[in-house]
């Protein structure tokens, strides 16, 4: 089976200790973002374990802090009480066991009689043969459990379901748990692929968040997609949605156009036994529009938000980051508030975030002129009227839109990174995060959005010219940002 070497925590902080040269070198490379979580070295995707706890909120994530291609998963873990003062925890789960030896795959945090339960995958690959494809044969897709009552000191693993437990028709494709409780019964969603390749969730039954049952299948009538990673099924305003990133959807007109996809869905379901029917899914659209955003996780906060963070990346693209070079990649999205609004998705960012803000100044639309400013900033337009508008971003990224479509055009700061389009009834409003080295777009009150790594050159402490251009009224209203605050505890 090896081929990987298991990682303990007396592994990592052996290594941490010989790496101190590695962790200054990427933290002077001049792409770190100043207001995004990011790893302190090598690599950052999935958000896992999202949750609140007496106040502190925990974001877990999939970590390779020895190298930036991402071989060999942990979970690194950062806290905040504000989104604005961050710790770093250092990394708490470590593919230590033989149920998880070859990576700490994506889950989710579940909070009861003041206990935080974890689900994740335990991903195992054996090497033992050469026929093996990994999809069919040779992977182990196990779900494990742990506890904590402070988020920070973990229990013993417990291997509660391996691929002997999914059903006969399901490939060695299984992972990402997310639990729901609805009557007093837990439900395990977990992202599938059938040896069809079909992709699905499959819903498991527990009355006690330790027995698993095989329960219900959520997918859609024609195949859409061979897998759907990292479902999140959820209530939200009176409806259930789910969330899920399904792989191999080929591009429809302006959908579907990153290497993976993130959709969510209205569901009109009951949580009977059996399959869900696909007439239950009475909507699919895209979550983000963006180059750069997949895999979602949301939670509820204590104050009753639901509070939505993906990775600020994605994978199989022919798009690059240079960040790579210095030795770290990807990053964070910010926390987004969600709502549910004549059957659409809202995604608005914290109102916390107001707390960055710092020397604003507001001009009427058109700005033909423009706005001096750094390139970390954000920026809020109000259309009282839009025929037409083009706003360039940064020095070489423009916003369009014209004849009721919206365009993204990175021009020669995409790594790779091209256009990416909306078709829109009316421009209202545009909100606009602009970091060293990434873009968060929310349009028409958070109805859509795009997210993208952005690499132009530009030095953090360099200025740029905002300039909004067209036949639209308005006012465009900008803040220079503060970085958020680092502790390290570890």
């Amino acid at each position: 089976m090896k081929k990987y070497e298991k990682v303990t925590k007396a592994d990592y902080e052996r290594w941490y200790r010989e790496n101190e040269e590695y962790r200054r070198r990427v933290s002077q490379d001049g792409c770190r973002l100043s207001y995004h979580l990011m790893p302190e070295t090598g690599w950052l995707n999935d958000p896992n374990g999202l949750c609140q706890f007496h106040g502190i909120y925990h974001i877990y994530f999939q970590y390779t802090p020895f190298e930036p291609s991402g071989q060999i998963k942990l979970w690194g873990h950062y806290t905040t009480e504000d989104f604005i003062h961050y710790t770093d925890c250092g990394p708490v789960l470590f593919p230590d066991q033989d149920f998880d030896a070859h990576g700490v795959y994506s889950g989710s945090a579940f909070i009861e009689d003041d206990v935080i339960h974890y689900f994740y995958t335990g991903n195992v690959k054996y090497f033992d043969r050469n026929d093996y494809d990994y999809i069919m044969t040779g992977r182990g897709s196990n779900t494990v459990h742990c506890t904590s009552r402070d988020g920070v000191h973990f229990s013993t693993k417990e291997l509660l379901m391996t691929n002997a437990d999914y059903p006969a028709d399901i490939s060695a494709h299984v992972r990402d748990p997310k639990i729901i409780k609805k009557d007093g019964i837990y439900y395990m969603a977990l992202g599938a692929r059938d040896v069809h390749d079909k992709g699905m969730v499959l819903l498991y039954r527990s009355e006690d968040l330790k027995h698993w049952n095989s329960y219900s299948r959520i997918t859609t009538g024609e195949s859409f997609g061979y897998m759907w990673e990292c479902p999140d099924l959820f209530y939200l305003d009176g409806r259930l949605c789910l969330i899920c990133c399904p792989q191999g959807v080929e591009p429809d007109g302006m959908d579907y156009w990153d290497a993976q996809q993130c959709t969510v869905m209205m569901l009109e379901y009951d949580f009977t036994p059996g399959q869900c029917s696909p007439d239950a899914i009475k909507d699919i659209r895209v979550v983000d529009r963006g180059f750069d955003f997949y895999a979602p996780q949301t939670f509820l906060d204590e104050r009753g938000r639901r509070i939505l963070i993906a990775w600020m990346g994605t994978a199989g693209t022919d798009y690059t980051n240079p960040t790579a070079a210095a030795g770290w990649q990807h990053a964070l999205t910010l926390p987004r508030v969600l709502h549910v609004k004549n059957g659409r998705l809202i995604q608005q960012p914290v109102e916390e975030l107001k707390n960055l803000r710092k020397n604003s100044s507001t001009c009427s639309l058109p700005c033909e002129s423009g706005c001096r400013s750094g390139i970390i900033y954000e920026a809020e337009l109000v259309f009282s009227r839009c025929e037409t508008m083009c706003a360039q971003l940064r020095n070489s990224v423009l916003l369009s839109y014209e004849a009721g479509l919206l365009t993204l055009d990175m021009g020669s700061a995409g790594s790779g990174r091209k256009r990416r389009y909306l078709k829109l009834n009316g421009l209202h409003s545009l909100r606009i995060f602009s970091d060293t080295t990434s873009l968060e777009i929310f349009v028409n009150g958070g109805e859509e959005t795009f997210t993208t790594r952005v690499y132009d050159g530009v030095l953090p402490e360099g200025e740029i010219q905002l300039t909004i251009n067209g036949i639209c009224e308005g006012t465009l209203t900008l803040h220079e940002l503060n970085g958020v605050s680092w502790m390290q505890d570890h």
